[in-house]
């Protein structure tokens, strides 16, 4: 039997790995030793040193040369969080040590929230709500919204979610615009999706979503020039990372801007600052970065690990393996 060990952030492991999982990869890996932080892990090489796969999450061991030339025998590394990109180097793939990570499991929640931010906000939802505590009495009729009929929802990048929330898009009768350098034509077609530039997202969509990662690339990519352009009453909605934002920009912009509403679930820093405007503004709906798998949602991520695990065992291709060519993607 493979020998292996658990090596992520203490708090959260009983809900990735819940009891009947652990249970289960116990008959396929001979655990070495009860759960790990990765600061512990480094400090404990004798053990690295027999780990044939190491099962991880959030806050996992960063996976550079120093680290895998201690855990000389890994094989695989079963991530059940989402995105690999914080972890992994060019050693990994140097010493060829397969990676498969839960994203897939982790995007299922996001996707689920980001579609029903989607079609409360082409409904103007947020906006009614704040109006009717601040006027104590409805709107008259009709309501100037867009609604799910031949509105237009932007996304920004294609990633794991913005995938998935693009398939979901398909059951309505609603035209999807897509931001993404790494997407071509023929993918888009398949996803339903008209490719255009980010400043066209801004300028067409009732609702933006953000779905990129936070890479250099990324860092700082949506300025207040883009919030600026956004249709009256549109709406703006991340579930990605605060940093791919320009902050101080997008505050000055919606302070103008009262029609617009921002969902922000993630900020830079996050949570906000003490005294920081998006508290108090309101056309932005700020909630505590819950999009992601929360609570008994882990436990998706841990069985997603333990069916890579049986496949694995079996000889079968990896399902969720990610690669240099697919990194991207599994984002």
């Amino acid at each position: 039997m493979e020998k292996g060990l658990f090596i992520m952030r203490l708090e959260p492991f009983d809900y990735v790995y819940p009891p009947a999982v652990r249970e289960e990869i116990s008959q396929f890996i001979d655990i070495l030793a009860p759960p790990m932080a990765a600061e512990t892990a480094r400090l404990h090489p004798e053990l690295l040193r027999q780990a044939d796969v190491i099962f991880s999450g959030w806050s996992g061991p960063r996976l550079d040369e120093s680290f895998l030339e201690t855990a000389e025998k890994l094989k695989v590394f079963f991530y059940a969080a989402g995105s690999v990109k914080p972890i992994v180097t060019d050693a990994v793939w140097k010493r060829k040590v397969k990676v498969t990570s839960a994203i897939g499991a982790n995007a299922i929640p996001v996707v689920e929230f980001t579609l029903s931010q989607v079609l409360f906000c082409l409904k103007n939802g947020w906006q009614f709500v704040r109006q009717v505590k601040r006027e104590r009495q409805f709107p008259e009729k009709p309501f100037p919204i867009a609604g799910s009929f031949q509105s237009t929802v932007g996304l920004i990048s294609l990633s794991t979610v913005g995938r998935g929330v693009a398939e979901q898009l398909k059951r309505f009768d609603v035209e999807v615009l897509a931001y993404d350098p790494f997407v071509n034509k023929k993918e888009a077609e398949k996803l339903g999706v008209t490719l255009c530039s980010l400043k066209q997202i801004f300028q067409q969509s009732d609702v933006v979503s953000l779905h990129a990662p936070l890479l250099d690339d990324t860092r700082g990519m949506i300025t207040g020039e883009h919030f600026a352009i956004m249709k009256q009453h549109a709406s703006f909605i991340n579930t990605a990372r605060g940093a791919i934002i320009r902050e101080p920009e997008m505050v000055r912009v919606l302070t103008e801007r009262t029609d617009i509403t921002a969902v922000l679930d993630v900020t830079d820093p996050e949570p906000p600052a003490v005294g920081s405007p998006l508290y108090q503004m309101e056309n932005v709906v700020l909630t505590p970065h819950l999009a992601g798998s929360e609570g008994a949602e882990c436990g998706r991520m841990g069985m997603y690990m333990l069916e890579e695990l049986k496949r694995y065992v079996a000889g079968e291709t990896l399902k969720w393996q990610v690669n240099p060519e697919n990194l991207h993607f599994r984002a």
